[in-house]
């Protein structure tokens, strides 16, 4: 063992290592797959539209099409089944037993009654298929593909028809029933979802086939599609091969037991692609040309900030010109979208909110008067007054649009799955092109108007918020944010990452600077079979308070393999951010290599330059070098090489600490159908300096960008691992050996050499209940950050792809950890699931408001289904002691965020989580959801009550309500400042945050003469910052509001609103009182089809106990006449005044003025043009004769008016 240790500890192992590896691969296999993109003799593409459903490849290592891909799944399947009539047969004959674990299992059930056809149960917990212990194996294949061309346009309205099959190893269909699963990576799947309550979209497999129908949305794309069967288990190395799993395939962490998981039992699935391609429509174009003549600040139908302005109504006549257009349509094989506004940003709207990307949250979205549940895609975002996009598609097979825009936009290639350290995720707004020249595939951005950008990183406290982040009066739309997990005791190496969606899993307050989740986050996540992780929230944004920066990058791509099973490139990267005197530069290359179904290897360099706050420069690199796959179909390899100078810097990326060099090589082999063996070996190295503590007081209120430096480390951990699995029924049964060796070169803390012995237990209690359990022992010298440890679980299957784990841990003192206990009980997402996006379309209430904003209100979450429609969400979190210690990265301290790259620093805090939700969604008129959490811990207590219900009181009448209350979750003050153990307390005087809204609509689906709204708000702390405890502000406020519209006729129109405001806010110590009223009545009358007369009033008035009276009144009149039905000429007078006693006084304006209002309908060259339809022929039609004149009703006599009238006003217009 010790020239074994020895050996391992030679600084060129590594390199040992990873050409053993490659050596282990098949040299010829590998190079074909790169240079031309084949294996063997077999074609990686196959002609588009052409192929058919059972000619698919048939070897497991050979590379399927482009549009199809077969996922190949060894049942191991006994082949004396009592109730089989076939030898040969895969699945047994008797359906109530299809599905039934090895019916020589000691734990088999008894067979249920069959379910009757009309009634199916696609989520009852039946027992799947599991090895066997007879040898012997069957191949069932599980395929999906369109049905002829996989290409269909992004119009939002076309579909792709899919089939799906599955089919034994002889090629032959397998003729029985089940449920399939369909995920979709963009669109959705349109028919009758076979089980609502189950994430995913589900299809019957009737005979052994299905088929779906996926709709487009209207953005060109690839399209990843995925079909699983859950009742159907296959048994195989489980191998990352999706490139989304690429940035971070699961290392061997010191307490990662994961391995075993990766030889298990995984659903029968497949993927297949299709492409959305660019909609070259024909050319519309809408907008409007304003021409104004009158007095100047009396422009009542404006602005409300223009009306009555100081500065304007002392200029006499003024000429005021406005305009606003939109444009889309093809220009010979590009696609062009445009929009400007002469007048305001594009994305501003009505209360002057102007976000990145437009778009409202629910929290701020009004409630509709006009309620017919349509969504609104906003496709021309942009923050300033112009947007313009030139696109197509290429001719290239699965390649990315080509495009030229102004506008908003992502980074999405700039931020591949070969790119971590070179990666960069921002919401900008500038210029952006994306161009493929064969092959290379070029892209370019500006962004011209960044302001600070900041990234923040939060450990939460087992609730879903308040979480303030470091910054106030952020930019709006500019945030990003992620949860991700490393594990508890060994920061570097993010394993899970994860990005919520604004409206769906957060809401954000951009003056506050606050985040609150829909659901909880836990801090921590118990798996007994792999690492004990910690949880943080990741945020990167801009804000107000920042300097003003502008952005230039570039990319360089060169695609050897546009195919998304065989994806092969190499690129290049530049990015350079002008901060003013911080300037950043980023630049690298990376590349991904796919070797068809074997595996992948990544490679990565990166370079950047800061200019720190201190007017000095600092630059690092990182390196990445990463290989992983099947080195034959039961042997599963990975090599990596991961290195991070201490002064390279990149915030827009995974979380990583820098100092940090890690490498090492694993072997995963089954060595037979029940047994399987380990063995691995890792090294890590940290040096540099660790950031220090930010709990200063001052910190709160005047944090820094970037984090200052603490002390100096130097140490070094090297890893040895070995263990075999046997299967013992349908036990998992493990037992592996793990050396430590460590070498601390400032102190002796982290000294040491420790062996432990690990011993894991997955025992199945019933089809649905499984128990797990690990036992960590050291053999003489412990390990000071790996004590003796024992961790329980027990797993529930509430349904498919969801969890329900309550796992329990507690571990012994060591030389830096003392000893604690973790508890947690949580709910377990498939990933696969999660990011479907046919799940929001199920939370809206038809006819009652958008589906959006219905699903913003109720959440959309995944849960125990105690019946149809009906969820329950259980949590539970708890942290014995807080955990503050030492790691090999650095010390850790209790701050409530950490800033830059220094989530190493982030402590956890002790204390207690309870969690309990539920949502109702199966009535389609109905639908409520309730989330309660609450925190007990020494330094903080916190209580999150979430509740909303929707429904349809009548045909005509819809209602909402929805409540919310939430206290601080992360302010953290210390009592002793720059102390490591400081002790503290949280902000429990800011006062809890809580918002009551109720809102009912009335709209009467058979006549639409009225239609009404009424809403009312209460708010509390709506406004509370750490910095307002300075002063010890609160405030609450009441908002109640009423309109209607009246239409008697086609003739009058009569709207009203009233809305009043009262608000109360304590200073300190001292009481302010405020109310606001607004009245609005206005009456419309058409003189006839060319002429209309309106009148509108509104007043505004304000009171308070300070004093500060304000009273505003505006009156408008105006007559307009069609000269065409695009041109109107408008004569108007209005008037108005204010009574502004404490700043400006009284003063008044009015007067006439000339309204010129001219419709678009096309630009030069006639595009935009919409040509009259001509009349269709008909065919002829032979009369038949009647016995007897057919009956009039009122109907037949209403259409005959209509007909007459429209015929006279026909000829009218001709005369």
């Amino acid at each position: 063992m010790k020239k074994i240790k020895k050996l391992y500890q030679n600084q060129n192992s590594f390199f040992y290592l990873f050409t053993f590896y490659f050596l282990l691969l098949s040299p010829s296999t590998a190079f074909a797959s790169v240079v031309d993109g084949r294996q063997g003799d077999k074609k990686t593409r196959e002609t588009w539209g052409h192929s058919e459903a059972g000619k698919q490849i048939s070897a497991p290592l050979e590379v399927s099409s482009i549009d199809r891909v077969t996922t190949f799944s060894p049942l191991l399947i006994s082949q004396n089944s009592p109730s089989s009539g076939d030898p040969n047969s895969v699945f047994q004959q008797d359906p109530t037993t299809e599905f039934q674990q090895n019916p020589n299992s000691p734990l088999q059930q008894q067979p249920t009654s069959p379910t009757p056809e009309t009634t199916p149960a696609p989520t009852d917990n039946s027992p799947i298929i599991t090895p066997a212990t007879t040898p012997g194996q069957s191949k069932v294949t599980l395929e999906i593909a369109p049905v002829g061309d996989p290409r269909v346009q992004a119009d939002g309205r076309s579909t792709i028809k899919l089939q799906g099959q599955i089919i034994d190893e002889k090629g032959e269909v397998i003729r029985k029933d089940a449920i399939a699963t369909l995920t979709t990576s963009a669109g959705k799947f349109i028919g009758a979802d076979q089980d609502k309550d189950q994430g995913g979209f589900q299809v019957r497999v009737i005979d052994g086939e299905f088929t779906a129908t996926l709709q487009s949305d209207i953005k060109p794309q690839q399209v990843r599609i995925r079909a699983a069967i859950d009742k159907i288990q296959k048994q195989s190395l489980n191998v990352p091969t999706e490139l989304d799993d690429i940035k971070n395939p699961t290392f061997p962490q010191q307490t990662d037991n994961s391995w075993i998981e990766k030889i298990t039992t995984v659903p029968l699935e497949a993927y297949t692609q299709v492409e959305f391609t660019t909609y070259l429509r024909p050319s519309l174009v809408t907008g409007v040309l304003n021409l104004r003549i009158g007095p100047g600040g009396t422009n009542y139908w404006g602005s409300l900030q223009e009306f009555l302005n100081p500065d304007e109504i002392d200029k006499g006549t003024t000429v005021d010109f406005y305009g606003a257009a939109f444009a889309t349509g093809k220009i010979g094989d590009w696609l062009f979208t445009g929009a400007f506004n002469s007048d305001r940003a594009i994305n501003q709207d009505c209360e002057g909110n102007n976000r990145l990307f437009g778009g409202v949250q629910f929290c701020e979205q009004p409630y509709p008067v006009y309620g017919d549940s349509s969504t609104a895609t906003p496709t021309t975002p942009s923050i300033d007054s112009f947007y313009a996009r030139l696109e197509r598609t290429p001719s290239i097979v699965g390649a990315e649009p080509d495009y030229f825009m102004w506008g908003d936009y992502s980074t999405n290639e700039f931020a591949r799955a070969s790119q971590l350290y070179t990666a960069t995720s921002r919401q900008l707004h500038g210029f952006k092109a994306n161009y493929n020249l064969g092959n290379l595939q070029i892209t370019g951005l500006y962004a011209n108007n960044i302001e600070g950008f900041q990234r923040d990183t939060i450990v939460p406290d087992g609730t879903g918020g308040y979480y303030f982040l470091s910054k106030r009066l952020l930019v709006p739309g500019s945030e990003i944010v992620y949860v991700e997990a490393e594990e508890i005791n060994r920061p570097g190496t993010v394993v899970e990452r994860k990005q919520m969606l604004r409206g769906a899993d957060y809401e954000i307050d951009y003056d506050r600077g606050t985040l609150l989740f829909r659901r909880p986050v836990f801090a921590t996540e118990l798996n007994p079979f792999g690492s004990t992780l910690v949880r943080r929230i990741v945020v990167t944004y801009q804000n107000e308070g920042g300097e003003d920066s502008s952005l230039l990058g570039g990319r360089l791509q060169y695609n050897f393999s546009n195919d998304f099973t065989n994806k092969t490139f190499g690129a290049v990267s530049y990015l350079r951010e002008d901060q003013g005197d911080q300037d950043f530069e980023l630049f690298g290359g990376d590349f991904l290599i796919s070797l068809g179904n074997v595996g992948k290897i990544v490679g990565e360099f990166a370079h950047s330059n800061n200019n720190l706050i201190t007017g000095e420069e600092a630059s690092g690199n990182a390196y990445r070098l990463e290989a992983f796959g099947n080195i034959t179909e039961n042997l599963f390899g990975q090599a990596y090489y991961r290195a991070v100078e201490p002064n390279f810097s990149n915030n827009a990326t995974f979380s990583f600490t820098p100092g940090q060099t890690r490498y090492g090589a694993s072997l995963l082999t089954r060595l037979s159908d029940l047994t399987s063996f380990r063995v691995a070996y890792d090294v890590e190295e940290n040096y540099g300096t660790a950031p220090t503590s930010i709990t200063s007081f001052f910190d709160l209120f005047d944090p820094q960008p970037q984090n200052r430096p603490g002390e100096r480390v130097s140490n070094e951990l090297r890893t040895f691992r070995a263990g075999i699995l046997q299967k013992l029924g349908n036990s998992d049964l493990s037992l592996e050996y793990v050396n430590r060796s460590r070498n601390d070169r400032i102190g002796d803390d982290l000294d040491g050499d420790a062996s432990q012995i690990v011993s894991r237990l997955k025992f199945p209690l019933t089809d649905s209940l499984t128990f797990q359990a690990q036992n960590e022992l050291n053999l003489g010298e412990s390990d000071p950050l790996y004590p003796n440890r024992t961790t329980l679980g027990l797993d529930w299957k509430a349904a498919e792809g969801v969890t329900l784990r309550l796992a329990h841990q507690f571990y012994d003192d060591s030389e830096l950890l003392p000893g604690n206990s973790l508890t947690t009980l949580d709910t377990i997402v498939d990933q696969k699931l999660s990011d479907d996006t046919s799940l929001l379309g199920r939370y809206s209430v038809l006819s009652g408001f958008g589906g959006l904003q219905g699903q913003g209100a109720l959440g959309v979450s995944h849960g125990w289904k105690v019946a149809p429609g009906f969820k329950v969400n259980l949590g539970y979190q708890y942290v014995f002691k807080n955990i503050f210690n030492a790691t090999a990265a650095g010390d850790r301290y209790p701050q409530y965020y950490a800033v830059g790259q220094t989530a190493a620093s982030l402590g956890l805090f002790s204390g207690s989580v309870y969690s309990l939700g539920f949502e109702y969604t199966d009535n389609p008129n109905f639908k409520a959801r309730a989330q309660f959490e609450y925190r007990d811990g020494d330094q903080s207590n916190n209580l999150v009550i979430s509740a909303a219900a929707a429904g349809k009181i009548s045909p005509a009448l819809t209602a909402l309500v929805r409540f919310q209350q939430a206290g601080e979750a992360n302010v953290y003050l210390p009592t002793v400042v720059n102390s490591i153990d400081t002790g503290g307390i949280r902000f429990q005087e800011l006062g809890d945050t809580a918002n009551l809204k109720i809102g009912l609509a009335y709209r009467d689906p058979t006549n639409d003469k009225f239609n009404g709204l009424l809403k009312y708000e209460w708010r509390q702390n709506f406004d509370s910052i750490p910095e307002t405890q300075l002063t010890g502000s609160t405030a609450t406020g009441h908002i109640f509001s009423a309109e209607g519209i009246y239409a008697p006729n086609w003739r009058w129109e009569f709207y009203g609103k009233y809305a009043f405001r009262n608000g109360v806010t304590y200073y300190d110590d001292d009481r302010y009182d405020g109310s606001v009223n607004l009245a609005q009545l206005r009456a419309s009358y058409r003189l006839g089809y060319r002429s209309d007369l309106a009148v509108e009033g509104r007043w505004i008035g304000q009171n308070s106990n300070s004093g500060t009276d304000y009273d505003e009144f505006g009156v408008a009149v105006e007559t307009g006449y069609y000269v065409t039905p695009d041109l109107r000429l408008g004569l108007g007078y209005s008037f108005g005044s204010v009574d502004d006693r404490d700043f400006t006084g009284y003063r008044s304006e009015g007067g006439f003025y000339v309204n010129i209002s001219l419709k678009l309908n096309e630009l030069l060259g006639g595009f935009g043009l919409q040509e009259p339809v001509p009349k269709q022929q008909q065919e002829s039609e032979i009369p038949t004769a009647q016995t007897e004149p057919a009956k009039e009703t009122s109907q037949s006599k209403l259409i005959q008016r209509l007909k007459q009238k429209a015929e006279g006003r026909r000829q009218k217009d001709e005369g």
